[in-house]
């Protein structure tokens, strides 16, 4: 188990929330989902200072969910590309969303379309192992794995 992990709590929720537990987080990975990848980018859309803009990109890049690469040499300069950890974190921001919209609903909201036939996207979480809708079931806290 690597140092960081070694005293990190038990629980993986308590873990992912360590990392992207916070609101300016979660808005950077959804831009970055939808292709932004500048500074001021992610500045111009999410209304951010830039002093914590500059210490959220830190982290999910330190985490490994953004990389940065260079894009120019003179004047130098990085942009911030999903790696396929910050990739996998789309399925939690259209639960999330659903959530939002389903709970939190009033007002116009920003909707998903499927690119190839234009149908909102109505996210569902299931089990892989029982093909059941999460939340439908009744669930047990397991102790920790070794």
């Amino acid at each position: 188990m690597d140092e960081k992990n070694s005293v990190a709590p038990p629980c993986p929720i308590a873990r992912a929330l360590a990392v992207v537990g916070d609101a300016w987080s979660m808005l950077i990975l959804r831009d970055a989902l939808a292709g932004l990848t500048r500074f001021d980018q992610f500045r111009k859309s999410l209304k951010i200072a830039p002093t914590i803009l500059t210490r959220r990109l830190a982290v999910l890049t330190d985490e490994g969910l953004l990389e940065k690469r260079l894009y120019s040499e003179r004047p130098p300069r990085e942009e911030y590309v999903l790696t396929a950890a910050g990739r996998d974190f789309l399925p939690v921001l259209f639960m999330i969303g659903a959530w939002g919209r389903r709970h939190r609903g009033n007002g116009p909201m920003t909707r998903f379309l499927d690119a190839e036939n234009g149908t909102e996207i109505v996210p569902v979480a299931i089990d892989e192992v029982t093909g059941a809708k999460i939340g439908t079931r009744r669930m047990v806290v397991a102790g920790v794995e070794e």
